[in-house]
């Protein structure tokens, strides 16, 4: 009895490690989802990216908007 009882805890130790082991490895999907995650993080860096120009190039025209209405003596 106390045999049979071992042989199960091995078999059953050893479908445990098995099911553990396929877990893993790293399928198709999972590497399709890496890739569109890193994508993902590259076109939100790009956007800020852009945002931040786009601020920049407001703000300047906003500048060059109140220097030409200084030199022009405010509009009156």
């Amino acid at each position: 009895m106390k045999g049979l009882k071992t042989v199960g805890t091995l078999l059953f130790t050893g479908a445990l490690l098995a099911a553990l082991s396929g877990c893993e490895k790293e399928g198709p999907a999972e590497r399709a989802g890496k890739e569109i995650d890193k994508a993902m993080e590259q076109a939100g860096e790009q956007a800020e990216e852009a945002a931040d120009q786009v601020g920049k190039q407001l703000e300047q025209a906003g500048e060059n908007i109140q220097e030409a209405a200084k030199d022009d003596g405010g509009g009156n």
